[in-house]
């Protein structure tokens, strides 16, 4: 998230919260794809991370700009808005709501794309990206490196960024959980977020969604290694969300029970403590603190404050379900990894949620799924990948059928290209890993065993953005 919502429309009830977001709402021919996706930095060189600042020049080493250096040169050179943190630049916000550079707490570098149509745009809107941080970081002598975790560096060697929502998260994170500091500082992802038209179609697409999370965790899988060494997992980064903090992450039961909707999520979004609230340009550490009293007006750390629109946006932001709810949902369950991966992501909801034929078809296959069944597969995807499974069926032969409806619902969608090619083809990568049973992750370690002699170092050069 590049920004926090600036909103200080006063709200004191819980309707109004409902409405907030079902002010999200759109016809289908308003719907569009926003995606998001975070990649390592790191100096080709000796392949340390970035700190912000950078690093100065010592043992015949050149000086080498950080963070700071990649987000001035992108500010250059797109001519977008800075956002600053009490005198950092710590991203940038495109015109018109067109997109956002943001950084994660451990230096992750972020693009947030522009809501577009089509899955075409997507891929020209990554190339460009792609291509113009590529430009500016080159001279820097820093390259990225896309995958689900930290594939080398320790949390004491990972750099700390300037934003000052990440430090009340990192103070509070070992209170609720065991590997919170992980996950903020060592792990990437690739999101998508998707549009509904009415409450019933958003309790319809977040079922649907959550009960094929961890689908998607299993075809992205791209985190096998930590420290340099394998860790015996295919989603590293899917297994450190089991421990990160569990009021505010997981696969929301909820959702599944009669007569669920806007109100039943803004319960347990109120129920879920706050982090912090923000006035003018000062972060205010509540963490622990319970959203219904700020909404009272009876918040112990800031007497008298009231609830706003920007309070409520910002709060939503700091809960990490699989699936989440805000005017949109956001598909959360994927590791980054290569270009064509960034493109798969979106595809494989896209193809499944915004064509009717195929979220009936998906939603056929996951009803039957228990609370208990499908909480098991969640658990057993960050190890077992696509060889886990769930009433009685492999999750390879889950993705089979899924693949084959999202596949159809883009061909439905018939968004055509400049070449006459339509959105299906994005899903290959996908199709592909099925087909050779085995992930990215397990690709990987194939290469560390065999032809990287056990050496991590060969990944940045054949990773390379």
């Amino acid at each position: 998230m590049a920004r926090d919502v600036s909103d200080l429309t006063p709200i004191g009830s819980k309707d109004e919260l409902m409405s907030w977001m079902a002010a999200g709402e759109k016809p289908p021919s308003a719907f569009r794809i926003g995606t998001e996706h975070e990649k390592f930095p790191f100096y080709r060189d000796d392949l340390a991370p970035v700190p912000y600042e950078g690093r100065p020049a010592s043992d015949g080493r050149p000086a080498a700009g950080g963070i700071r250096s990649l987000l001035e040169g992108m500010q250059a050179k797109l001519g977008w808005e800075p956002i600053m943190d009490a005198g950092h630049i710590i991203g940038l916000a495109g015109p018109d709501g067109g997109g956002a550079i943001s950084l994660e707490p451990g230096g992750q570098f972020e693009l947030s794309g522009a809501p577009v149509e089509t899955l075409h745009e997507t891929a020209s809107e990554l190339a460009d990206h792609l291509a113009d941080v590529k430009a500016v970081a080159q001279p820097h002598g820093i390259g990225f490196v896309s995958l689900g975790h930290s594939p080398l560096w320790t949390r004491a060697q990972t750099p700390v960024m300037p934003k000052g929502r990440y430090k009340i998260m990192a103070n509070y994170m070992p209170k609720v959980g065991t590997r919170g500091l992980d996950m903020m500082f060592r792990t990437c992802t690739v999101q998508v977020n998707l549009d509904f038209a009415t409450e019933a179609d958003m309790v319809r697409k977040l079922r649907v969604s959550l009960a094929l999370q961890p689908l998607a965790t299993a075809l992205f899988a791209a985190s096998p290694f930590t420290e340099g060494k394998l860790n015996g997992f295919q989603s590293m980064r899917s297994e450190i969300w089991c421990d990160t903090d569990k009021a505010r992450s997981g696969m929301i039961p909820f959702a599944f029970d009669e007569g669920m909707s806007y109100e039943r999520y803004v319960d347990w979004a109120l129920d879920v403590p706050l982090y912090f609230v923000k006035r003018g340009d000062t972060y205010h550490d509540v963490a622990g603190a319970s959203f219904r009293d700020l909404l009272a007006g009876k918040l112990a750390q800031l007497p008298g404050e009231r609830a706003t629109i920007s309070d409520w946006a910002n709060h939503l932001s700091t809960l990490f379900p699989e699936v989440r709810l805000k005017r949109f949902l956001e598909m959360r369950g994927a590791d980054a990894g290569s270009p064509e991966m960034l493109n798969a992501l979106p595809a494989f909801w896209v193809g499944l949620l915004y064509d009717q034929a195929a979220l009936d078809g998906a939603w056929d296959l996951v009803k039957g799924w228990s609370d208990e069944q499908r909480q098991a597969l969640r658990d057993a995807v960050p190890k077992e990948g696509l060889s886990a499974t769930i009433a009685g069926r492999s999750l390879r032969d889950i993705a089979r059928d899924v693949l084959a409806l999202s596949r159809a619902g883009l061909v439905r969608r018939a968004r055509i290209n400049g070449s006459g090619a339509d959105e299906s083809a994005f899903l290959d990568p996908l199709d592909a890993i099925v087909a050779a049973d085995q992930t990215v992750s397990q690709h990987l370690v194939e290469r560390y065993r065999s032809a990287w002699g056990g050496e991590i170092e060969p990944l940045f050069s054949e990773l390379v953005l």
